[in-house]
């Protein structure tokens, strides 16, 4: 059955991986800092990157900027690339650079026009910022790791969107791509959730750690989300 999307006043979104294309951002910012790595294909290097940013993100909190040095350290030395300090200081740094999906700006403009939104996401405020301003879209509401002392998928950022936001949970649908940072923690705390698969025609988890969980609908893109609400507007 298709989901209510009137029963939804809010939604939240996560950002790297759903609407700015993180995996794209990351592979380019991981050849420049590790140009001997060119043998390596590029599902290995994600993968590993991705190990090592979960552990990174694990409690007690760090900065962003801490957590990308570690997974850049951590692909190295798994790897025996040599890794100058340098490319590690202008890694941490490679989050302004990441591109946003050509479908993100458009799609969050339409929804906009229906819901109040809201933004989770795994990263410095300040970063954040920068990436808000490719997707060209003021949300309501923003909660980083950086505010919330914590990253996806441990609960507090989302708990801490619920004190602020203000809005019963069951009035809000959160829209993400990573399974293991998003849709785990959300059907954990009873949130309906979209799954935006942008790996739809690739196989693997990618960036993400792999993981399961049962999201109330999936769509390969956020115009296909888009399409979908505004198809089912009365």
């Amino acid at each position: 059955m298709a989901l209510d999307l009137d029963r939804f006043d809010v939604l939240t979104f996560d950002c790297y991986g759903t609407l700015i294309d993180w995996e794209a951002g990351l592979l380019a910012a991981l050849r420049v800092a590790l140009p001997d790595a060119g043998a390596i294909d590029d599902d290995a290097l994600l993968a590993t990157y991705a190990r090592h940013e979960a552990e990174a993100e694990r409690p007690p909190y760090r900065p962003y900027r801490d957590v990308l040095a570690a997974g850049v350290r951590g692909v190295a030395a798994d790897h025996r690339l040599e890794l100058a300090n340098d490319a590690v200081v202008r890694f941490s740094e490679c989050v302004r650079d990441w591109p946003a999906f050509p479908d993100s700006a458009e799609a969050l403009g339409r929804l906009h026009e229906r819901y109040r939104l809201g933004v989770i996401t795994n990263c410095d405020t300040d970063l954040f910022a920068a990436s808000q301003e490719r997707l060209g879209t003021g949300f309501d509401w923003v909660i980083t790791a950086e505010t919330a002392r914590a990253y996806k998928p441990a609960l507090a950022g989302f708990e801490l969107a619920f004190a602020t936001i203000g809005v019963p949970r069951e009035r809000i649908l959160h829209v993400a791509q990573s399974l293991y940072h998003d849709h785990v923690p959300a059907k954990r705390l009873g949130l309906a959730s979209v799954w935006i698969d942008r790996r739809h025609d690739r196989p693997g988890a990618g960036a993400t750690p792999p993981a399961a969980a049962e999201p109330d609908e999936t769509y390969p893109s956020m115009k296909a989300f888009a399409d979908a609400v505004s198809a089912r507007r009365p």
